[in-house]
């Protein structure tokens, strides 16, 4: 983290109402629900997780931040790319959540720091990223808190540094249901918006795309990527 940059004012004890958006509070039972998940799809819940690593294209040494990291499975996987000269954070709402994740890192021996906190208000300073990761957060936020989550991406990623989203598609025709189960949370969001979300915050090199599957227990997957001007 950059010791020279300016702190953000952050409030020492965030709560569940500081956010507009849902809030997943489960714990290990979100656990519990994902390896369910993993069970159904044969597997393919796993394989996803590994696209998004290819995806990240995560460097050893490089500073991320995971917002929205759940009980913390993702970063647990950054952690074997970037290395012990890397740095991790993971951010998210749910206190239950965060407690499940730093339980999980002890217990694997991983170096990486948790906090309870909102992505409108992200608690760390200028310029402190490489890479900002958010995965199947954005569709349980309303389009004005989306807006600000990627101001304070902007503002805590580095020069040159990006973020990566991945979230659930909207479907494109309601005449043309999908077989696939549906996760648009309570504003119908689709990974659709993001790449316009992203040029409003003034993010350059906006690519996206589809990350595939075979499996109709899982919905349609997309990702949109950005990287902060120098």
């Amino acid at each position: 983290m950059h010791g020279n940059s300016h702190h953000h004012p952050q409030s020492s004890k965030p709560d569940l109402s500081s956010t507009q958006g849902h809030v997943l509070n489960m714990g290990w039972r979100y656990d519990l629900l994902l390896w369910f998940m993993n069970l159904q799809s044969r597997g393919e819940l796993k394989q996803v997780q590994r696209k998004i690593m290819d995806l990240a294209q995560f460097q050893p040494g490089e500073a991320v931040l995971d917002v929205g990291c759940g009980t913390g499975s993702m970063t647990q996987l950054i952690g074997q790319c970037v290395g012990v000269t890397g740095t991790i954070y993971g951010l998210d709402p749910g206190p239950k959540q965060i407690a499940r994740a730093q339980a999980k890192a002890n217990q694997s021996g991983l170096s990486i720091t948790y906090q309870v906190g909102v992505i409108e208000h992200l608690p760390y300073p200028d310029q402190s990223f490489d890479v900002v990761l958010s995965t199947f957060m954005m569709h349980v936020l309303p389009d004005n808190v989306k807006q600000q989550g990627l101001a304070e991406i902007v503002r805590v990623l580095k020069p040159g540094g990006r973020v990566i989203i991945v979230d659930f598609k909207r479907p494109e025709s309601s005449a043309q249901p999908s077989e696939k189960p549906e996760h648009t949370g309570p504003w119908k969001s689709g990974v659709q918006d993001q790449p316009g979300f992203l040029q409003a915050a003034g993010f350059s090199g906006i690519e996206s795309g589809e990350i595939a599957t075979r499996s109709n227990k899982l919905p349609e997957i997309g990702y949109a990527i950005g990287s902060r001007l120098i």
